[in-house]
């Protein structure tokens, strides 16, 4: 349990166990005078207070419940407990508000009555609404900031408690002024206010144990998530509150070509970005594959190849007609039999038909594997110069390559690795770079059998200062 979540543990114990012995004086308070009044008013709140009492009590040890943490029976923790807690309040808010309604109405209908408003009376009505004042401030305080629902119950209890006992006072301020009907229609007007209490907080409760979601925060979660580059959309959001905490998961859509750790990188910025603007949210975010408007054949094709562990470059696409020709290069262990490397090819060529089409033309070309790590060292000096001799040599006969550089040889078990730089226009195209230095490897692995692989990396022709 984290600082924070223990001290909004603690906050609500301690008000809530003030609240319970806050509404036992009240109730003991008002039931004296009830008694010695007479009034039915005073009685119905002496009534209600009592009800609070009990609802308080209930309230604390639903607190105290619901600070438990997360366990394998409660994945969500122990919230809920103060959602039952404050059900049971509604149903008693109801069924004391229609008791005191009846008896208001059957004193109304026999006439009314005169009761006894001794200042003692007037005394314990006013020190009763000093205290709920007091504790309806504090009360609201602790529920706003630990977002606890039977808290918040409590306040609407006290508050249904300090209006009920505004009409007792004006009840005995009719009564004392010789108005038969006062304390009657002191009472009814209390039931009313209990009845709208237990109205709101069985609404909020509701929705609760319903688990409705907060409103508006599912689409403000597509805003934020929409905004976030690679998210395509967003699939099924689905939350639930529970005290002071909100739950859910929520599914991204994401390009299906999408690398996963891209995807990883996407889904922790959604999550990072919704605890930033929502701190009370927890959510499981996951991402869902779909194919975007925006992926060519060639994307298809490479993740095709992918699921079957089959690296595959020079990919070429042809439009014939109303069909798709489709070649490209196959790369397979070199040591892996032709026989076993075509059954390979054919079944890459059967997924990409399903993709494409029956009448798609398939056509891969089965190269080795280059091998990820050679063990080699450097080759002696005069094996380099010969090399570099010749990759000059060779770079001379095209004007548009030049200043061969950085020449480096390594011995390896499968023959010699060359690596060399080189200087080209900034004005050509790629294509054309790139077939330039073909044209030397080609060349140079011509005249040099021993090479087994060559790379040339272009740099640009240095500029000419003025």
């Amino acid at each position: 349990m984290s600082a924070q979540h223990s001290n909004a543990a603690i906050r609500k114990e301690r008000v809530a166990r003030w609240s319970v012995v806050a509404s036992a004086i009240i109730t003991l308070g008002k039931l004296a005078a009830g008694l010695l009044s007479g009034s039915i008013a005073l009685l119905s709140e002496a009534a209600h207070a009592l009800v609070d009492t009990f609802a308080t009590t209930v309230t604390w040890f639903a607190v105290r419940a619901s600070n438990k943490p997360a366990d394998d029976e409660h994945h969500y923790g122990h919230a809920k407990f103060e959602s039952v807690a404050a059900l049971v309040e509604t149903g008693i808010l109801f069924l004391l508000a229609l008791a005191v309604l009846a008896q208001a109405m059957r004193n109304i209908f026999l006439g009314g009555h005169i009761i006894e408003a001794t200042p003692l009376v007037f005394a314990v009505v006013i020190v009763s609404i000093a205290i709920d004042l007091n504790r309806i401030r504090a009360l609201r305080k602790v529920a706003r900031d630990t977002g606890s629902q039977a808290l918040e119950a409590d306040v609407l209890h006290f508050s249904s408690d300090l209006a009920g006992s505004t009409l007792v006072l004006l009840g005995l301020v009719a009564s004392r002024f010789g108005f038969l009907y006062g304390d009657a229609i002191a009472a009814a007007g209390v039931a009313v206010f209990i009845g709208l209490a237990g109205w709101r907080l069985g609404r909020r409760t509701l929705d609760t144990l319903l688990d409705t979601a907060p409103k508006g925060r599912v689409a403000r979660l597509r805003v934020i998530a929409a905004a976030e580059p690679g998210v395509l959309g967003t699939g099924t959001i689905r939350l639930r509150a529970a005290a002071h905490e909100v739950f859910g998961e929520m599914a991204l859509l994401v390009a299906r070509t999408l690398p996963m750790d891209q995807a990883s990188a996407i889904r922790n910025k959604v999550i990072a970005r919704v605890r930033e603007e929502f701190p009370d949210t927890t959510l499981i975010v996951t991402t869902l594959p779909v194919t975007p408007d925006s992926e060519t054949v060639r994307d298809r094709i490479t993740l095709i190849a992918q699921k079957r562990g089959l690296p595959v470059h020079h990919v070429t696409v042809q439009d014939l007609d109303a069909r798709l020709s489709i070649s490209f290069d196959m790369e397979v262990d070199g040591r892996m039999r032709l026989g076993e490397a075509h059954e390979e090819a054919e079944a890459l060529k059967r997924d990409i038909r399903l993709e494409f089409g029956a009448n798609t033309e398939v056509e891969p070309h089965i190269e080795p594997l280059e091998i990820e790590h050679l063990a080699g060292q450097n080759a002696p000096a005069e094996i380099v110069a010969d090399i570099t001799a010749l990759l000059k040599k060779l770079a001379a006969e095209n004007e548009s390559i030049s200043d061969i550089h950085s020449v480096r040889v390594r011995r390896t078990p499968g023959g010699l690795v060359v690596n060399y730089h080189c200087r080209a226009s900034a004005d050509i195209d790629v294509a054309s770079a790139h077939r330039l230095i073909d044209e030397i490897e080609h060349h140079a692995r011509d005249e040099y059998p021993g090479i087994t692989r060559i790379v040339g990396h272009t740099d640009l022709v240095k500029r000419t200062q003025k």
